[in-house]
């Protein structure tokens, strides 16, 4: 019976640690100026505009899906604006990619994170802070 907690106790030990919601904070931002901050906690998505932003919100379109600046965002689901920053997986490049960096075709956080930084679809950048 020992050996057996043993086994699981040194199973635990070898396990990858844990990424806290505070490592999973992106940034989205145009030139110089943060947007908001999109965030994940393993359950939800989040994203807030930044106080920078709404200062100077009447000289820039709002983001696709977030017309109220005011407001906290959540959603189990990854909203289109930033799922279409991730690439289509079936693409031989970005499966080769998957494979080689041993990403989580279905971890929408790690896909984010390997291809969300630019994207042709609109001029901002995100970045993972």
């Amino acid at each position: 019976m020992l050996k057996i907690f043993e086994k699981i106790i040194k199973a635990k030990k070898k396990t990858e640690p844990v990424i806290t919601a505070i490592d999973k904070v992106f940034q989205l931002k145009y030139d110089r100026l943060l947007i908001g901050e999109l965030s994940y906690d393993n359950q939800k998505w989040t994203f807030t505009y930044s106080e920078d932003f709404k200062k100077v919100q009447h000289k820039y379109n709002h983001i696709a899906g977030f017309s109220n600046v005011d407001k906290l965002y959540q959603s189990e689901e990854l909203w289109p604006f930033f799922q279409s920053r991730i690439p289509g997986l079936k693409q031989p490049a970005v499966k080769e990619i998957l494979i080689k960096e041993h990403i989580d075709a279905n971890n929408k956080f790690e896909l984010l994170k390997r291809f969300g930084k630019e994207s042709i679809h609109n001029p901002y950048e995100l970045e993972l802070v």
